[in-house]
């Protein structure tokens, strides 16, 4: 019962971050703006990025409800908060705002965070770490793209 409490609840956090963003962004990826850019060849088509981050919020919110039971500390709920916002601002600040060297700062920081949850949670989780993996991965691409954008254009 304690586990589908805190899944429910990282479920609504984070699919609430992202229609957030979505919100922030507005429309950024049908922008003029947008589609004018040089992007990367490896860019994904568009459907890819909600299928993906539906795919990474789903399992983020498995991850953090494993992670949450077994250490509901400060230092969790911390790293949460700063990844919450740094993953809402990126939309405003790359989309809504161009600025591109910012919002490569922003995801810079973002996989960050995610990675210290990978490493400074892998021996707490142990084959549950594997939950946050999408995201991690996902990012990584994410930052290429972001960087491809900043270099060429």
């Amino acid at each position: 019962m304690k586990q589908l409490k805190y899944v429910l609840i990282f479920l609504i956090i984070n699919f609430g971050a992202l229609g957030l963003g979505v919100l922030l962004m507005q429309n950024g990826p049908q922008t003029d703006w947008y589609l004018q850019l040089n992007k990367a060849p490896w860019t994904p088509p568009g459907w890819v990025f909600g299928a993906a981050w539906s795919t990474i919020m789903l399992c983020f919110s498995f991850y953090m409800m494993y992670l949450f039971i077994a250490q509901p500390n400060t230092k969790v709920t911390l790293l949460f908060t700063v990844q919450f916002v740094l993953n809402v601002a990126w939309n405003f600040v790359f989309f809504n705002q161009h600025l591109v060297l910012i919002g490569l700062l922003v995801i810079l920081a973002l996989t960050a965070i995610v990675t210290i949850f990978l490493y400074d949670y892998r021996n707490v989780l142990q084959l549950k770490t594997l939950f946050i993996l999408p995201y991690f991965l996902w990012l990584c691409i994410a930052c290429s793209l972001n960087l491809y954008v900043l270099l060429y254009n």
